[in-house]
């Protein structure tokens, strides 16, 4: 088929060609990522610049999924292409592919939010929400982590990224961060009114994000330990299967905490949110027991995932001797092994002040410095007004 997903081929092809670029200096990388994102372009031919979700790229023809409300576009995909093409217009000259992601930056900001929460379907074409429905993991996730790691990409000199991301934060804390009976915090779900006591491995990314964000809010403290409850949490779904590996989402209510009740729930593909939760937490607090609760996934994950021809899922994390699903996830390279990586790794390997990861964990530099003309010029990688340069 020729149709791709806008999001998933920008965060995998683009941002893992431009990642290869940042480290390698190889211009090929840099072709072929403008290549790339050249295809997606049409999507973007929207009333509100919010972009469809799927595009042929030999029509160029448009949609969104078809599971989605009101033909909507989702709010994770349409919020996680800041990164990769705001650094392509720096590295290209080409102010195009900013322009298209500082439109949708400018749209979301301005939009009318439901007690300041951020819905996860918006129409591309009226800009009005869909269903009601908020939520940190599935569908939402990576629209927050942008919010922030714009502001970190730009050298923390965008106050308007830095602002929605610590509204985004105030409102979830008010409407959406719970406490269970044991004394697990968790972020809820919201749909339509009412409180899903749920939270999706997805959404375990988000004790990381809040350890990422101390750095420049008002209350460093705070939001480390937020991120310390929440990598608890993400923990002791981990710790309280069989495997010791987390499933794909996992409720609180009076029978049970941190814990898949559904048959749908109860498996695991290789996902990284927890131990990518586990990486910043080591970084930010020198804690052992981040190292310890990583090495616990490294064995886990060697019992029951490896195989002769590379790692599995499984079906059900409650079971001992759980049945595979024959599937390596591509994010299994990008991500999980990434950040188990570096877990293990002095912090001068991909130091945080100087490198930001996108969500399928491709380093971009920090205000990043290139040559034109063998001078070195830094230009802020999230300049309001893209500014058409010489790139090297």
């Amino acid at each position: 088929s020729t149709e791709l997903s806008v999001f998933e081929t920008n965060i995998r092809f683009v941002g893992g060609l431009l990642a290869a670029y940042a480290l390698s200096g190889d211009k090929m990388f840099k072709e072929k990522a403008l290549s790339v994102a050249d295809k997606l372009l049409p999507a973007f031919n929207t009333p509100t610049g919010i972009p469809y979700a799927m595009i042929n790229i030999k029509t160029g023809s448009t949609r969104n999924w078809g599971w989605a409300s009101g033909g909507s576009s989702i709010l994770s995909e349409l919020g996680s292409m800041h990164l990769e093409w705001d650094y392509l217009s720096n590295v290209t000259g080409n102010g195009v592919f900013a322009e298209k992601v500082y439109k949708i930056r400018n749209f979301m900001n301005e939009i009318e939010k439901p007690m300041g929460l951020y819905p996860n379907y918006i129409n591309p074409k009226t800009g009005k929400w869909g269903q009601h429905h908020t939520a940190i993991g599935a569908l939402g996730d990576s629209f927050y982590e942008y919010l922030l790691k714009m502001w970190i990409q730009s050298g923390k000199t965008d106050p308007v990224s830095r602002k929605m991301y610590d509204d985004a934060v105030d409102a979830i804390e008010k409407n959406l961060i719970k406490t269970s009976p044991g004394g697990l915090k968790y972020i809820a779900e919201y749909k339509s009114g009412r409180l899903e006591q749920k939270l999706d491995h997805l959404g375990c990314f988000s004790g990381g994000m809040f350890a990422l964000g101390s750095q420049g809010s008002s209350n460093p403290q705070k939001y480390v330990q937020l991120g310390a409850d929440i990598a608890h949490t993400c923990h002791e779904s981990y710790d309280r299967s069989a495997t010791k590996l987390g499933p794909e989402a996992f409720r609180f209510d009076d029978a049970s905490e941190a814990k898949a009740v559904r048959q749908n729930e109860k498996y695991y593909i290789l996902r990284p949110e927890v131990l990518e939760t586990h990486f910043y937490m080591w970084r930010f607090t020198r804690e052992q027991k981040y190292r310890d609760w990583a090495w616990e996934a490294v064995q886990a994950l060697e019992k029951h995932c490896r195989t002769d021809g590379g790692y599995t899922g499984i079906r059900d994390v409650y079971q001992e001797n759980p049945q595979q699903d024959d599937v390596q996830q591509s994010f299994f390279l990008a991500e999980t092994l990434k950040y188990l990586y570096l877990i293990f790794s002095d912090d001068s390997l991909l130091p945080l002040d100087k490198w930001v990861f996108n969500t399928e964990a491709h380093p971009f530099p920090i205000n990043y410095v290139f040559k034109s003309n063998g001078v070195p010029v830094t230009v802020p990688v999230s300049a309001p007004v893209p500014v058409a340069v010489q790139a090297s």
